[in-house]
């Protein structure tokens, strides 16, 4: 099997800090964050499975979250010897964790907003539970590719996210890379649900952590967010008034600030 291909953007000198993008996005979504922290820090950003110039996602076999964590070596080698710091979002974050607990000692710090974990929210309590949401999310728009409608299927998934009307109210610019990206969907779910890494593991996870969450984000999200704070009792937990799941996306400043803070203390940076 042909080892994939990891596109990796780079900026600055410095610590390494690799940042790690959600669903239905790219590293592009990094750009101003690696902007802002390249006069301190070495930061790359990579593409997922099905993401941007990332490979294709596979069509013989199912992978999950350690795949998605493999396929971040090249990036690691790249930031050099030193433990890097690992930023993710969402699915992102999800891949963070993962790639932190099997790996700790390449890790030097966690900034996570909204784990999309769901795992741990069928681990604690069987369905209905506070996954159920993204559950039918999901549904919804794996019906709607079924039928050819990817433009259903992506306002399905971005309007769970983001709030009814927010997939219609996007630039037709922004539409599209999304609905090509939403095929992925059920892939995305079949990681996130089935994901084997318990809260258990989390738990002995040891360096700093920032877990970022807004008010105003889905159960589903918010209900990861809770279990990491309580199994993580040395993270650091910053709430977002009024912001979204889709926070490092729609208020990139605010929550860019909260992020350059912590790593510039966590990583020693003046």
């Amino acid at each position: 099997m042909a080892t994939p291909t990891t596109f990796i953007r780079e900026a600055g000198s410095g610590p390494g800090v690799l940042c790690l993008h959600s669903n239905a996005s790219s590293s592009s979504q990094w750009r101003a964050l690696m902007e802002r922290l390249a006069p301190a820090f070495h930061v790359l950003a990579t593409d997922g499975y099905g993401a941007g110039q990332g490979p294709a996602w596979p069509q013989d076999r199912p992978i999950g979250l350690a795949d998605e964590a493999a396929l971040l070596a090249p990036a690691f080698e790249r930031a050099g010897s030193e433990p890097v710091a690992l930023v993710g979002h969402s699915y992102g974050a999800a891949v963070a964790l993962v790639a932190a607990s099997a790996r700790p000692e390449r890790i030097a710090a966690l900034v996570l907003y909204e784990p999309t974990l769901f795992s741990l929210l069928d681990a604690e309590r069987p369905p209905p539970n506070e996954a159920d949401g993204i559950r039918a999310a999901v549904a919804g728009s794996v019906a709607a590719l079924a039928s050819g409608d990817s433009a259903e299927a992506a306002r399905c998934f971005i309007d769970y996210w983001m709030g009814a009307g927010s997939f219609d109210r996007m630039p037709p610019a922004r539409q599209a890379p999304i609905q090509a990206a939403v095929a992925n969907v059920a892939h995305w779910a079949r990681a996130l649900l089935g994901e084997q890494t318990p809260l258990a593991t989390l738990r002995t996870l040891r360096m700093p952590l920032l877990l970022l969450r807004g008010s105003a984000s889905p159960a589903s999200s918010l209900g990861v967010a809770r279990l990491l704070a309580d199994a993580l009792p040395h993270a650091e937990v910053t709430a977002f008034e009024g912001l979204g799941h889709m926070g490092p996306v729609t208020h990139p400043e605010v929550v860019n600030e909260a992020i350059e803070r912590f790593l510039r203390r966590a990583m020693a940076r003046p």
